[in-house]
């Protein structure tokens, strides 16, 4: 940097240079120069090289942006000052002011949307899905009570509020809505302003403009445009390095490290600015010096791809583009004040200058779009929306310079590799949405041909045939297809609404834009044509990708053509003509010299060719069939083929031909179906998949289907089957003179070929009969065509909307037509706190159910027809599924029915009926026989509804119950179909059946009955004709009574024949019985006892459990099980170890500070407990027991398998061997160490005395005088003084026996060194004084975090926990008991006396912490965990541990309330009580105590009663969690009022703990022993300082439990904050994956290079970062933008968890696909917080990424 300042002016000359200088002054001197520009340019030419880049721009982010704060402020005042003075002609302030009132305000809203800000869109009153509002726009409009998808904006384009054609109603929000006064839109808004400013304007902006334009498309590294050459030219350059979307990251950051010599960090922040920026600036100094690098650069990057772009530039070069930059910034900033400004504005940039057609400036900077650098790109965008976009006039001038331009756009955004959000081919979506302008452009430009032709041009690579050939795409031509296809996105952004009215012009221009359309389809007519492979499997499998990519792509755009279509009769005529041209060009193309061949069958002749699907070329692809499908379609909808049919080229069709090509599509399908496609691997069976699939279909199989009806309904019904039969290779079959005889096929294969062929071909014929929901096809609404989509959707299963949505078709506008119809026809039930809201159909619509339904796949129509039959088995209804009945044909199609009673179909029919009735081998299936069963129904139901419709029998002339009932012809003499089917009826192999033949006879019974009215009355009468069903019914019904009662007997003979085998089992083994069950009764009267309420003993004593009166509950043996050997085993001190599985971590959950840093492992002294429990150890387990040798070998063989498996696969488990973690073998839950399981505690001994408070105090201080003199002796060798006396039997050298075997004592070390570990974060050593603390510390916060659970879930203390609570805290508490004795004795005996100097007075002790800063829990438990070392040196048997126990307990509980009285925040209240009790005065008592010690610090209460309240709401937590201490350390029985739920428990709980209730009486009735402990509480310096408000903040009780962060109701505003969230790293540039804390709720930029930092020498991502500091490495964050909830453990651990929003259908919306609107289900964020509070994230993450190994591979340190 000081090498740079040499070179120039000395900072303090420009200092005083600036202050020196005038703008207004200059702008004067401007104002009467001759030439403006040459004097404009002068200033820049001197002033921009000495205030912009000034040198090298490395260091910190800060630095940077102080920076640039610098640059901005001299720019403003240096450079753009002179400019707004000369403009406005006065102060900028006031003269913009006063432009801005004079201003009449657009309605347009013209927000420009952020990265990731929420956008709106109304699905009612958009005119399509781009039409958005802004969060402000959407609360003030009408839409919000709408339909509306909610989305995120990728950035880029801008709020349509305000735009009259973007919306069918509500335009204006209440902001935007337009007044009267500017109803006036037409006067031009620059005559508002003065002459003097507009011509001052011109000049201004046009010389601004040119200079920006200028530099920014300048392509010179070392040179200036005229008239901008520096006075004084200095050596000074830039190596400047531009992005591209070809090299990653790590090959850039790499690459820098080794050419500019920069850390890691300095690396990969000029990455990310380069990212984000489009460019940045990598060297400073010579020229020479920059070379050097670049060639680095690019030598290093030029191996694998095109080396990135490094530019060595001129110093002054640079200055001029980033004021360029700055200049149109300011351009737009001033327009936003004035519209006459901004018409000015757009005006210079759109004048054509004398260069010619395309020479204006802006098209000057189109032009050169893909040279710049992306953050020049994003400017000038901005300045483009800012303006032209916003001026309803000059939008249309633009739109047409960017039709005009729109080729070479594309051309340039083809080699361009910047996305296409920074292009500007991508402002097409704002100016072809807008209807109007879309119509002017292909009237006036031609666009939609352009577009089209652009298109194909691209697209270059073709066969011989001209068809597109994708095969073996390159990455490079891959890359470039994936661009072309965004000019897809314009064609359909051109046609996405149809035109109401058209003009001559808009026929011509259309029509001839479908001529370019047909063009491009006749190049994919064909494309990727299949050959079967036969015995040879294929060796490469095809590229089919690229094709289906296209089709998907084109369908909407085809959909469209087809709806432009219908709008305009001649258009559609001509369309029509057209289309049918092509296809005829692509038929003669198709290979002549077929061989003709004639065909005769049923007394019918063809004549058609050989062609055999399984021998010759196909294609699935076949658009311009299926576009003259559609086209059909629409004659018949609209009426032109009945109105006009002279006009029709209807006599130039061939039905045979027309239906060729689709036919052999469907066969393709039918024999891949029928495994004849083998060989030709997977690409033929995804192309099959898409073919039929909810993307593709509408365009595909569902046009086929059409093609086949249209050119049915044109032919003779025999010859259409005939040549169907032909193709499915099935003519010899069915043509042989004894084909009901069935053919007898040696090959096993060839025989199941054939019958799925069979099935399939039948499954056509019903598809081509039946399939008549397609409006034109059928007499139907499309209404009617969604409803049935529903309707066998939700005959499969309850679905969810979202299944729903994605099985239904969606039109250009993301609509489905699901919510119009979904409430008529299903009803839905909510979700519950897991799983997802369900539609059910509702009973009523069932009939309407068919199975053969054509969007069925396989597996749809067994589970479809397996869920209706059940149905109507739970309904006690017959089984049959017969077809429902079919909407009426158009006229077009009304000669299809004739299909169903030709000659042909009933000899197929005959055939397959005539095979079942004699079934032999496998020559028929039962899926044929249906098919064949379902078509006779359809024909019935045909025939049934043409006699309803009809007034004569002679108008019907559907007489397929006449041509069932004649025998067949000869020489097949066999019995006519009724007559098959009434054999069939009665035949044992066909029960299944049997409910379908039965309604099918009765349908015929009933047709010929209303055959026999009609011709006698001319009246139907059908409800008269239930009879013979009836009778029929109930026959069914006594038949299924009579086989339900005989099975009911069989079934009670079984029962009676089982029980009778048990009986005599147990005689014989008689005393084995006996035995067990004597043991089982003595095992429940135990249980019982221990269970019951208190017994008669007991009832008189009250249950205690702590002190020398407490009842002893736990003298039965305990007996457990090892779930890896079965074997049972006693619970014993000398006995084999048997342990608990359990989880420990460190835990913030009932943390009261989380800023407070985490403390330094080697230095930490964690012996007092802060009352902010900044951070503690949790345990839980899964209460599952083993034997510790059992648990050593399981733990072993882990370790060994994770060896094993690392060397074959790197990579993390979802637990990690090194820190000792394994999943539990029975459950699999997440496990890091084993408790040992330890006897119960014994009886008290009632014989020995029992001290008072006093006599215990004097004792326990001689002995801990005896223990400070000998630990003195011990480490000096020497003490001076006496030794102190202490009572008899009390050895200080004394060591006691180990009650405890070596294995179990073994296992006391494991557990303790696991929680040292876990703990501090150290590595294991056993030595460490603060071993055993940090196990009474995970006793202590485990008991205490499960009391605050149970207290907020309002669950009882006692009998409200799970066992695997229960069963861990029991071992916990006894382990925590016993771990003194794994441990130096002196050791403990310190920590006791170090702990018990915090209550009372010794003056060995030195730096015990205050009242305010210990937890009286922890103290309790550290202090009766650690005395248990001083009481076993007393060898008299006089003192038992109990009192001793119980006087800690009043000790602490003393200090506790002195605590609680210190810290409350009592509020005076005016409504004093009456009459004090005896607690409210002892209360005061104590209260005035302590003000005695501390003087005015604390507060006067004169309310007794207040302060007793404060005193008992905060003491009651200290008293539940101590009750369960005891509890488990002492095995004692709880009593009954503790075992329930409820508010009054003090009283309970003080008998309980051997307390008196008013807990007050212990401080009056041993006042004079207490006062001088309180008085040294009060007096110890800390305490004054944290109450008069120093020190840290004060901890209050009662703690209130920690709950996670408010979030907002409606998912919007989360998205809206995550918008306007800021990287904090990257100066003010968005961040891309904004993930907020639930815990503490900060904002962090997550999965970012930025804002990675280093923990323990890795870089991880800012939430694995936060996890550190805020959740002790245990996170759980909201991914805003991706909705979704992220749970981290550590660096390598982590899983998605479903979110807390839903949407109005009850379901999650991970990704924000759908949009819909989301909405906070408090339930589940409840679950969520509950989670956390029982410390089960780890575990829930140990569970997710065992069942998902893909969660394993995610590297969740870097999120």
């Amino acid at each position: 940097m000081a090498s740079a300042q040499s070179d120039r002016d000395p900072p303090f000359l420009l200092c005083s240079e600036f202050l020196n200088f005038s703008a207004k002054d200059t702008a004067l001197r401007w104002l009467v120069s001759a030439n403006l520009q040459q004097e404009v340019y002068h200033h820049l030419a001197v002033y921009v090289p000495r205030i912009l880049c000034l040198g090298p721009s490395g260091g910190s982010s800060r630095e940077e942006q102080r920076e640039e704060q610098r640059e901005d402020l001299v720019s403003q005042m240096l450079l753009l000052a002179p400019l707004e003075w000369l403009l406005l002609g006065e102060e900028p302030a006031s003269g913009l002011a006063l432009l801005q009132e004079n201003n009449q305000p657009s309605p347009l809203c013209g927000h420009v949307f952020k990265v990731g800000e929420p956008t709106y869109s109304c699905r009612e009153c958009a005119a399509d899905p781009t039409c958005v509002l802004c969060m402000k726009c959407f609360l003030e409009s009408i839409h919000k009570e709408h339909r509306y998808r909610m989305t995120t904006s990728g950035g880029g384009g801008f709020c349509d509020c305000g735009d009259a054609e973007a919306w069918k109603k509500g335009p204006y929000c209440q902001k935007h809505k337009p007044t009267d006064t500017n109803r006036d839109t037409e006067e031009d808004p620059v005559s508002v302003l003065p002459a003097d400013m507009v011509a001052r304007g011109f000049s201004i902006f046009s010389i601004l403009l040119k200079y920006a334009v200028d530099m920014l498309t300048w392509d010179q590294e070392n040179q200036l445009p005229a008239g901008l050459d520096p006075p004084a030219r200095e050596d000074t350059y830039y190596c400047m390095l531009f992005n591209d979307e070809v090299h990653t990251y790590e090959q850039v950051i790499y690459t820098l490290q080794k050419a500019v010599n920069c850390s890691q960090k300095e690396a990969v922040s000029f990455a990310t600015t380069v990212d984000r920026d489009g460019r940045k600036s990598v060297r400073y100094g010579d020229f020479q010096f920059c070379d050097q690098a670049k060639s680095v650069i690019v030598r290093n990057t030029s191996r694998q791809s095109k080396p990135l772009r490094v530019e060595v530039m001129h110093s002054s070069v640079v200055a001029h583009q980033c004021f360029a930059l700055r200049a149109l910034s300011w351009l737009g900033q001033i327009i936003q004040y004035s519209d006459g400004l901004r018409r000015i504005l757009c005006e210079v940039g759109l004048q054509k200058c004398p260069e010619g057609e395309y020479s204006s400036l802006v098209d000057k900077l189109m032009l050169n779009d893909s040279k710049m650098w992306k953050g020049a790109r994003n400017i000038y965008h901005q300045l483009l929306m800012n303006s032209l976009l916003m001026d309803f006039k000059y939008k249309k001038v633009f739109a047409i310079q960017f039709a005009k331009n729109y080729r070479r756009l594309q051309t340039d955004f083809m080699e361009d590799d910047h996305e296409r959000v920074v292009s500007v081919t991508s402002l097409s979506v704002q100016l072809f949405t807008v209807p109007t302008m879309a119509r002017m452009l292909m009237v006036e430009e031609n666009l939609m041909t352009t577009i089209i032709r652009t298109f194909v041009d691209h697209l270059r690579h073709r066969d011989l045939q001209g068809r597109f050939q994708f095969d073996r795409y390159t990455a490079q031509q891959a890359f470039k297809f994936g661009r072309v296809q965004s000019l897809i996105g314009d064609l359909k952004y051109v046609l996405i609404s149809h035109p109401s009215e058209w003009s001559e012009q808009l026929r011509l221009k259309f029509l001839e834009g479908l001529d370019a359309f047909l063009e491009l389809l006749k190049c994919m007519q064909g494309m990727d044509p299949v050959v079967r492979q036969v015995g040879q499997h294929i060796e490469m499998e095809p590229e089919w990708e690229a094709a289906f990519t296209l089709q998907m792509k084109l369908t909407h755009i085809i959909s469209m053509i087809q709806e432009w279509c219908s709008t305009d009769e001649r258009v559609l005529i001509e369309a029509y003509r057209k289309c049918l041209g092509a296809l005829s060009q692509c038929h003669s193309g198709l290979p002549d010299g077929e061989q003709p061949i004639s065909l005769s069958l049923a007394g019918h002749c063809v004549d058609t060719f050989r062609y055999q699907v399984s021998q010759d070329k196909v294609s699935i692809h076949l658009p311009v069939c299926r576009l003259l499908a559609g086209l059909h379609v629409l004659l018949s909808r609209t009426e032109v083929a009945s109105r006009f049919p002279e006009l029709l080229p209807l006599g130039d069709l061939s039905p045979p031909l027309l239906i060729e090509l689709p036919l052999r599509c469907l066969v393709l399908c039918a024999q891949v179906h029928a495994g004849m496609w083998r060989r030709n691997g997977f690409s033929l069976i995804n192309q099959i998949y898409y073919y039929h699939n909810v993307k593709c279909r509408v365009e595909m199989f569902d046009k086929d289907i059409v093609m086949l009806q249209a050119g049915a309904s044109m032919m003779d019904p025999n010859h259409f089957l005939m040549i169907l039969l032909s193709r499915f290779e099935l003519f010899h079959i069915f043509s042989s003179t004894d084909c009901r005889k069935r053919y007898r096929e040696v090959n096993k294969d060839v025989v199941q070929q054939n019958n799925t062929l069979i099935e399939e071909m039948l499954h056509l014929i019903i598809m081509v009969v039946c399939e008549r929901y397609v409006s034109g096809v059928g007499q139907v609404e499309p209404f009617d065509e969604v409803r049935r989509e529903i309707i066998h959707q939700l005959s499969i299963r309850p679905m969810a909307h979202s299944e729903l949505v994605k099985a239904l078709p969606e039109n250009g506008n993301k609509e489905t037509g699901l919510e119009r119809v979904i409430d008529s026809v299903a009803s839905f039930k909510k979700p519950g706190v897991t799983g997802r809201g369900l539609y059910e159909l509702r009973p009523e619509w069932n009939k309407h159910f068919n199975l053969y339904f054509h969007h069925y796949s396989r597996a749809d129509q067994s589970k479809a027809e397996e869920a209706q039959r059940k149905l109507r088995r739970q309904n006690r209804e017959d089984t049959a599924l017969p077809p429902p009945s079919p909407p009426p044909l158009c006229p077009l199609f009304g000669s299809l029915v004739n299909l169903l009673q030709c000659d042909v179909l009933l000899a197929v029919e005959g055939a397959v009926l005539q095979w079942a009735v004699e079934p032999s081998g496998g020559c028929w299936t039962e899926s044929m026989l249906q098919r064949v069963l379902h078509l006779v129904g359809v024909a019935l139901l045909e025939e049934q509804q043409q006699l309803e419709c009809s007034s004569r029998e002679l108008d019907v002339t559907f007489n397929y119950t006449c041509k069932i009932t004649r025998p067949g012809e000869a020489p097949n003499t066999s019995g006519s179909v009724l007559a098959l089917l009434e054999s069939l009826q009665n035949a044992p192999h066909l029960e299944v059946h049997k409910d379908i033949l039965t309604w099918i006879l009765k349908m015929v019974a009933n047709i010929k009955r209303m055959r026999e009215q009609t011709s006698s009355t001319f009246t139907v009468n059908i409800s008269q004709d239930q009879g013979p069903e009836e009778t029929v019914r109930d026959k069914d019904k006594a038949e299924r009574k009579r086989k339900a009662e005989m099975a009911r007997l069989r079934r009670e003979k079984i029962m009676a024949q089982m029980s009778e085998m048990q009986k005599h089992f147990i005689n014989e083994n008689k005393e084995l019985f006996q035995q067990s069950l004597e043991e089982l009764e003595a095992s429940t009267s135990a249980a019982a006892a221990d269970s019951s309420p208190p017994s008669s003993e007991s009832t008189c004593v009250s249950q205690v459990c702590v002190g020398p009166r407490r009842v002893g509950g736990a003298e039965h043996r305990q007996l457990v099980t090892c779930i890896l050997c079965q074997e049972e085993q006693e619970v014993r001190g000398q006995g084999r170890a048997m342990v608990l599985a359990a989880f420990i971590q460190r835990s913030t959950v009932l943390s009261k500070n989380r800023r407070h840093n985490l403390p330094d492992p080697e230095r930490d002294d964690p012996v007092f407990m802060h009352p902010d429990l900044s951070l503690g150890i949790h345990t839980a387990s899964c209460g599952h027991i083993m034997h510790a040798t059992c648990w050593q070998r399981y733990f072993e063989a882990v370790q060994l398998k994770e060896q094993r498996r690392q060397q074959r696969l790197r990579g993390h488990t979802s637990y990690d061997v090194e820190n000792g973690e394994f999943l539990c073998p029975l459950c699999e839950c997440l496990s890091n160490t084993v408790i040992p399981l330890l006897p119960h505690t014994h009886s008290p001994d009632h014989r020995v005395d029992h001290p008072s408070l006093e006599a215990w105090l004097k004792t326990t201080n001689q002995q801990i005088a005896a223990l400070h003199f000998a630990h003195r002796k011990l480490s000096n060798g020497v003490a001076e003084g006496a030794e102190p006396a202490v009572s008899d039997g009390f050895r200080v050298d004394f060591i006691p026996q180990n009650p405890f075997s070596s294995s179990i004592r073994e296992m006391i070390t494991t557990f303790g060194m696991s929680t040292y570990k876990v703990g501090l974060k150290v590595n294991p050593n056993e030595q460490d004084q603060r071993v055993p603390v940090l196990s009474w510390s995970t006793c202590a916060y485990t008991i205490q975090s499960i009391e605050r659970l149970l207290m907020d879930e309002d669950k009882p203390l006692f009998g409200g926990l799970p066992c695997r609570q229960d069963d861990c805290l029991s071992a916990l508490t006894r382990f925590s008991g016993a771990c003194w004795t794994a441990a130096p004795p002196t050791t403990v005996q310190t920590h006791f006396m170090r702990l018990l100097a915090a209550l009372l007075p010794d003056s060995e002790e030195e730096n015990t912490p205050s009242i305010l800063d210990i937890d009286m829990f922890h103290l309790l438990v550290y202090s009766v965990m650690s005395y248990s070392s001083v009481h076993c040196l007393d060898q008299s048997g006089q003192r038992a541990v109990d009192s001793s126990h119980l006087h800690l307990l009043h000790l602490v509980t003393v200090a506790h309330l002195v605590q609680i009285l210190l810290t409350s925040t009592t509020e005076e209240v005016s409504m004093d009580q009456d009459s004090g009790s005896e607690e409210e005065e002892l209360t005061s008592r104590l209260y005035n105590t302590l003000r005695k010690h501390l003087g005015s610090v604390l507060p006067e209460v004169t309310s007794g009663w207040q302060l007793f309240r404060c005193l008992k709401v905060g003491f009651l937590p200290f008293l539940r969690a101590a009750a369960l201490f005891f509890h488990y350390l002492n095995s004692t029985t709880p009593p009954a009022d503790l075992l329930v739920a409820g508010p009054s428990q003090w009283e309970a709980l003080c008998s309980f703990l051997n307390l008196p209730s008013n807990l007050l009486q212990l401080h009056h009735t041993q006042q004079t022993l207490l006062e001088p402990f309180i008085h040294r509480w009060c007096c110890h310096p800390a305490v004054r300082q944290k109450l008069q408000g120093g020190g840290g903040g004060i901890v209050s009780f009662p703690r209130e439990s920690n709950r996670l962060i408010q979030l907002p109701e409606d998912y919007s505003v989360l998205i809206n904050q995550a918008s306007s969230f800021t990287c904090p790293r990257s100066g003010g540039d968005k961040s891309r994956a904004p993930t907020l804390c639930l815990v503490c709720g900060s904002m962090l930029c997550s999965q970012s290079y930025c804002c990675q930092t280093e923990v323990d020498g890795e870089d991880v991502g800012a939430c694995t970062a936060h996890t550190f500091t805020c959740g002790a490495g245990l996170g759980l964050f909201l991914r805003v933008r991706e909705s979704q909830v992220l749970f981290v453990a550590g660096k390598t651990k982590g899983c998605f968890y479903p979110p807390p929003y839903l949407d109005d259908y009850g379901e999650t919306d991970q990704g924000l696909k759908r949009g819909n609107p989301l909405h906070l289900c408090v339930e589940r964020y409840r679950k969520i917080e509950r989670l956390w509070r029982q410390h089960g994230i780890a575990e829930v993450i140990g569970h997710a990424q065992e069942a998902n190994q893909t969660l394993v591979a995610i590297d969740w340190q870097h999120l």
